[in-house]
């Protein structure tokens, strides 16, 4: 996973903050021969979620300003939201941080 302990520290903080316990990584940036490439995150609540664009927008921003501009990509997994062929990636391949 390219990144570090502390950047996953920081994460799980702002992650706990916003959304909860459980929000795997996923994408390029478990690839440690990659370079480059966003921060793909996805929120699991198994409770509806009202809000999940400013909820999305809330964690992408926090992440991205503590890690300096990096840019962030949250997806959500809920009961009240639709399940897209993105979710069945992030739930295979994703690694909980």
């Amino acid at each position: 996973m390219r990144l570090t302990p502390q950047q996953i520290q920081i994460i799980r903080a702002l992650a706990r903050q916003v959304a909860g316990e459980r929000v795997p990584c996923f994408g390029s940036r478990l690839d440690d021969a990659a370079r480059g490439g966003d921060l793909d995150l996805m929120i699991e609540s198994d409770d509806p979620v009202a809000t999940p664009a400013l909820l999305a927008a809330r964690l992408s921003g926090k992440v991205s300003r503590t890690l300096q501009g990096r840019r962030v990509d949250v997806l959500i997994s809920a009961p009240n939201l639709r399940r897209l062929p993105i979710h069945d990636v992030a739930f295979r391949e994703g690694a909980l941080i």
